[in-house]
C-alpha cells in the first residue's frame, strides 16, 4: 500500500468539537428522558475531544455510572454522534464522576505495579483496558518517573510499566 492510499486525518477544530458535544448532548439528554433520569449536561473541549459531562444533586445517576455502562453510553453516543455529523468522534462521556473515579481506580493499579517493581520485577503488565484509560495510565505513570508501553492488539491491548 503507497501512502496515496492512505486517507489523512485532520485534527477536528474546535467548532466541530463543539458540534460534536451538542450532538452528544442531545442524544444523552434523550436517553435520560426515556429512562426518567435527572441529569445537568456540561459540555467543553479538552486535549482535542468533545467532553460531556452528566451531574445530579441526588442519586438518580448511580444506576449509569458503572465504568463498563459509561463506557457503552460513550461507545453508542460515538455512533450518533458520528451518524449525525459524518465523522469520527472521540468524544469522551462522564456520568456522576465517573472519569475522575476510574482515574483514582487507576492510580492504585499502578501504584500495585510501582510495589512489584519495588520487589524486583523489571515489569509489571496491567490489564487490557480502552485506549483512553491507557493514555490514563501513560499519563500517571510519566508523573512517577516511570516509562509505559502499550502491547497487544484489539481487546487485549494492555499497558506495560518499567523503571526508567
Amino acid at each position: 500500500m503507497t501512502t496515496e492510499n492512505i486517507a489523512e486525518r485532520s485534527e477536528p477544530t474546535v467548532e466541530q468539537l463543539e458540534q460534536e458535544g451538542d450532538v452528544a448532548a442531545d442524544f444523552i439528554e434523550g436517553l435520560l428522558d426515556i429512562a426518567d433520569i435527572d441529569g445537568d449536561l456540561n459540555l467543553d473541549v479538552r486535549q482535542g475531544r468533545a467532553y460531556v459531562s452528566v451531574e445530579s444533586e441526588d442519586e438518580s445517576l448511580s444506576v449509569l455510572s458503572e465504568p463498563d455502562t459509561v463506557q457503552a453510553l460513550q461507545e453508542i453516543t460515538r455512533l450518533a454522534v458520528q451518524s449525525t455529523t459524518g465523522s469520527f468522534s472521540r468524544l469522551i462521556l462522564d456520568i456522576g464522576g465517573s472519569r475522575d473515579a476510574r482515574r483514582r481506580q487507576l492510580e492504585k493499579l499502578v501504584d500495585a505495579a510501582v510495589v512489584r517493581l519495588d520487589e524486583g520485577a523489571s515489569q509489571a503488565s496491567l490489564p487490557s483496558m480502552s485506549s483512553y484509560e491507557r493514555k490514563l495510565v501513560h499519563d500517571i505513570v510519566a508523573d512517577r518517573d516511570l516509562v509505559s508501553e502499550s502491547y497487544g492488539d484489539g481487546a487485549d491491548r494492555h499497558t506495560v510499566i518499567r523503571r526508567r
